[in-house]
């Protein structure tokens, strides 16, 4: 090989370079679907969220209006649900305000991601106040179709259901499904829960870029 030392090593070097650079776009390609990490940290680097659980998840399209709606999650990310839905919800819902559980469900099945806080937070003015601040980043004019802001702040109380794990104050929910199988007969759909014994923006940041609006049973896979 002619020319300079530093040239050759380049000539050597450069090719490696994009093998690793292809390799790594093949392994991300192989792997895609909702992410597998497993625990949230505040801004200071510390854990306050446990594991991301997963359930197989069904009730799409089962809308239910004319009898009682039970889960067996507390808070559920999936199920029946009411043929209603907050097309233009708000970011934010205290006790008095907040639609019924089943209604924020079918919110979910829309690609929208719920943070649900308990009867501990909503007894600590600071806490609610948190997560106003937090909710208050989502809000828009036109919340239905946008994927940067389809999100819900909303209690879950002893009348809903069972309480959260001990020491667990939020919950994040998402119903997953594969936004290129736009079938009915999907085997992929997952109930996704984060418990978080504090939340922060970005903890909830974190939560809507890993699982954003396309990827839901009803979720618009237009929208990138």
């Amino acid at each position: 090989m002619t020319g300079s030392p530093t040239r050759r090593r380049l000539a050597i070097v450069m090719p490696l370079a994009l093998v690793v650079i292809g390799f790594a776009g093949w392994s991300w390609r192989e792997n895609a679907g909702p992410p597998t990490d497993t625990s949230a940290g505040d801004e200071s680097g510390g854990p306050v969220c446990g594991d991301v659980l997963r359930e197989p998840a069904g009730g799409a399209g089962a809308h239910i209006d004319d009898e009682p709606i039970s889960y067996s999650s507390a808070p559920p990310s999936f199920g029946d649900h009411s043929n209603r839905w907050e097309v233009r919800a708000l970011p934010f819902y205290d006790v008095e305000h907040r639609p019924d559980v089943p209604v924020l469900v079918h919110n979910l099945e829309h690609g929208y991601n719920i943070l649900w806080y308990d009867e501990t937070v909503i007894a600590d003015a600071e806490a609610m106040a948190g997560v106003r601040e937090i909710a208050d980043a989502y809000a828009t004019l036109d919340r239905e179709r946008d994927p940067a802001t389809a999100f819900i702040a909303a209690p879950w109380t002893s009348e809903d259901g069972a309480g959260f794990p001990d020491g667990m104050n939020y919950a994040l929910t998402h119903w997953y499904a594969d936004p290129t199988d736009r079938t009915r007969a999907r085997a992929d759909e997952l109930g996704l829960t984060q418990y978080c014994a504090e939340v922060s923006a970005a903890v909830v940041r974190q939560w809507m870029d890993d699982y954003p609006l396309r990827d839901a049973p009803e979720g618009f896979p237009d929208l990138m």
